[in-house]
């Protein structure tokens, strides 16, 4: 397969709507667009942009291609960018009779498929023989509504086969999207798992008027968190710092853009789980993702108290403010 080919976006949700923008960028693109519902289709095409997300975002619809038939985008596209929400990519990809084979899947989920305890690029490798080299992954502090701003924005396209993450990185890249490449994709996925429960943890503490002074310690102590978890499940050298890691973790823990961040909040506000997502509206990956890595971490024996107190709040229904109180006691 050679790069670049025809793209698909495989999601309608506000980031599928801002990668979207990013690729459509370049005047001459033309891009295959998967979303569920016929009647979202149809909406969008009257409209010209996106009924639900982002809808300031405007598209030239005739560059456009968009379908609800899986398998006929599937056949007509190269590359294949999935942005649902990661509790559903099994129910989609259920209807697929197309082998994924030979197309280069990029996932930009950030998150963990459920029942499997895997990570997408996994899930992809196991479950569809993806060969590795044909997976990559989208990260880096990101928020889809500051892409639909136009304000800028730095991706890290991660995949072990370098020329490929190249091409596909000099598609996302424009005067406000800054592109590298990196080869550490289960690192970069696991990070972007792991931030979201994070990001929870922050809008908790938030929720419980602790102060910036503790959010800082908190996020401090989430990057060692993190360093330690990646270190054990995927040991090469990488450096926490870079923005693909502790960039995401920083944005999406302080943001109020984050909707991790907001469900926290709610939480430590008094919220039940069942009420604070009905309120949302929207997936909060990391709720999905903490009983993931939480079910992931029975096997690795990392020690990692923040990821431990999220699933008790969310999972055990311990209170918030004694199981903070009992972490903030654990940090130095």
């Amino acid at each position: 397969m050679n790069l670049p080919g025809k793209i698909a976006i495989m999601g309608g949700g506000s980031w599928a709507t801002a990668i979207a923008k990013m690729i459509m960028g370049k005047p001459e693109t033309t891009i295959n667009w998967y979303m569920r519902r016929d009647d979202r289709i149809e909406e969008f095409k009257r409209l010209g942009h996106n009924p639900a997300y982002l809808t300031s975002v405007r598209f030239d619809i005739n560059r456009i291609n968009f379908s609800s038939d899986i398998n006929k985008i599937v056949k007509e596209s190269d590359i294949l960018v999935f942005v649902t929400p990661s509790p559903y990519l099994k129910n989609h990809l259920k209807k697929l009779k197309t082998s994924l084979e030979d197309k280069f899947i990029v996932n930009a989920i950030k998150g963990i498929v459920p029942d499997e305890n895997l990570i997408c690029s996994e899930y992809f490798h196991q479950a569809y023989n993806v060969p590795d080299d044909n997976l990559a992954v989208l990260g880096g502090p990101s928020h889809a509504e500051e892409v639909a701003l136009g304000r800028l924005t730095y991706l890290t396209v991660g995949c072990t086969n370098e020329e490929k993450a190249s091409e596909f990185a000099k598609m996302m890249a424009s005067h406000y999207v800054m592109t590298k490449t990196c080869p550490d994709v289960i690192g970069i996925e696991y990070a972007s798992v792991l931030k979201n429960v994070y990001a929870i943890a922050a809008g908790i503490c938030h929720g419980l008027k602790y102060g910036d002074n503790f959010q800082a310690v908190l996020m401090s102590n989430a990057a060692q968190e993190m360093e330690r978890f990646l270190h054990t499940v995927y040991p090469i050298e990488r450096n926490i710092i870079d923005s693909v890691y502790a960039g995401d973790l920083l944005v999406t823990g302080y943001s109020n853009f984050s909707r991790n961040r907001v469900f926290g909040t709610m939480i430590g506000q008094g919220y039940s789980v069942k009420s604070a997502q009905v309120e949302m509206e929207m997936i909060a990956e990391g709720y999905f993702g903490t009983k993931c890595m939480k079910d992931i971490n029975k096997h690795m024996h990392v020690n990692m108290p923040i990821l431990d107190a999220v699933y008790n709040i969310l999972y055990e229904r311990i209170s918030p403010n004694i199981e903070i109180k009992l972490l903030s006691e654990a940090f130095r």
